[in-house]
């Protein structure tokens, strides 16, 4: 399982515009093969917000980076003031999961 954690460092005062763009936008996710969740995290103490998908493979998560799906979800623009820093993309393989 791969793991992409985008860090967002969103700028004080845009948080609730931040989070409503996540919470109205139709997402296609649920249709791309390979994906498996997506989570947006607020952070409790001054860290950035992180975007977490979850995706079966590492080509699964390219195959949607460049899928017409990729380039709907990112079409609507942002403010430029809505971020304090340049975003951190990370990319992580899942070595050890428990779960409940």
């Amino acid at each position: 399982m791969i793991v992409v954690a985008n860090r967002m460092s969103v700028a004080p005062g845009h948080e609730r515009a931040f989070e409503q763009r996540f919470a109205e936008r139709e997402s296609s996710l649920r249709e791309v093969s390979g994906f498996i969740r997506n989570l947006v995290l607020r952070p409790i103490q001054g860290a950035p917000y992180i975007v977490m998908t979850f995706w079966q493979d590492m080509a699964s998560f390219e195959n949607w980076m460049h899928s017409e799906s990729f380039r709907q979800s990112h079409a609507r623009p942002t403010v430029p003031e809505m971020f304090s820093a340049p975003n951190v993309l990370e990319l992580h393989e899942v070595v050890h999961l428990v779960e409940a």
